[in-house]
C-alpha cells in the first residue's frame, strides 16, 4: 500500500527512514562513512525521505555519505509494470484471487491516476521528481537491465542524464538480459565487482 499512499502524498516512509537513520546511532557508527544500496521503487521511495532528512533534521545532517548504488531503479510511474511486479508477488496464489486482485489494482491505479494524481501534483513532489533534482552530490551507480519488465530502462536513463547534468559523478551499467532485481542473481561476480570498486572509489575519493 506504499505506492498508494505515495501517490496520495502521505509520506508514509518518512517515519521508516528516520528510524533507519537513527539505527546508525544506535548501532555507533555513525562517524564512518555510509553508502546506501537502493532496490526497485520501494526503495527508492524511502531513499527519498532518507536525502530529505539529511538536508533538514539536525541529528543526520553530519553523517558521511559516500555514494549510493540504485539497483533496478528508481522508475516513473508505470501501470504495467506495477501490474508485473504485483503479479509476481501473487505468483503461488490460486488463478482466481490472483485474476481477482490484479483487475481490482488496476482499477484502483487508474481512478487514482485520473482523479486524484493532478490534486497531489499541488502539493507533493513525486518521488522519481525529486531524485532526478535530489541536492546530494556524491556518486551514483546504477544498475538496470533492458529486459526489466518491471522498471523501465529508459527512466533509469533519463535519472543518469538528469544527475550527469547536476555534475554529480555518475556509472550506469546495463545488463541487458536479467530480469528485475536479477542482476546479482544472473551475473554474480560481475555484479560484486561492480559493486566493490564503486565502494573503495567513493571511500577514497
Amino acid at each position: 500500500m506504499v505506492f498508494f499512499s505515495e501517490s496520495l502524498g502521505i509520506p508514509s516512509l518518512r517515519v521508516l527512514a528516520q528510524k533507519l537513520l537513527d539505527l546508525l546511532f544506535d548501532y555507533e557508527v555513525e562517524k564512518e562513512p555510509l553508502l546506501f544500496h537502493v532496490f526497485s521503487n520501494a526503495g527508492a521511495m524511502l531513499y527519498r525521505y532518507v536525502l530529505e532528512l539529511l538536508q533538514t533534521h539536525r541529528r543526520f545532517c553530519h553523517l558521511r555519505v559516500v555514494g549510493t548504488i540504485f539497483d533496478s531503479g528508481p522508475g516513473d510511474s508505470n501501470l504495467v509494470g506495477a501490474l508485473q511486479a504485483l503479479s509476481a508477488i501473487l505468483e503461488h496464489r490460486p488463478a482466481a484471487l490472483r485474476l481477482l486482485l490484479l483487475v481490482a489494482f488496476t482499477l484502483v491505479a487508474v481512478l487514482f491516476h485520473m482523479l486524484l494524481a493532478p490534486l497531489t501534483t499541488l502539493f507533493h513532489t513525486h518521488f522519481y521528481d525529486r531524485l532526478l533534482n535530489a541536492a546530494s552530490r556524491w556518486p551514483e551507480l546504477y544498475l538496470y537491465s533492458s529486459a526489466d519488465e518491471v522498471i523501465r530502462a529508459r527512466d533509469v536513463e533519463r535519472v543518469v542524464e538528469a544527475r550527469l547534468a547536476h555534475q554529480v559523478q555518475v556509472r550506469s551499467v546495463n545488463f541487458v538480459s536479467s530480469a528485475h532485481v536479477s542482476h546479482l542473481r544472473d551475473y554474480p561476480t560481475y555484479y560484486t565487482s561492480l559493486c566493490v570498486d564503486f565502494m573503495r572509489s567513493c571511500v577514497h575519493c
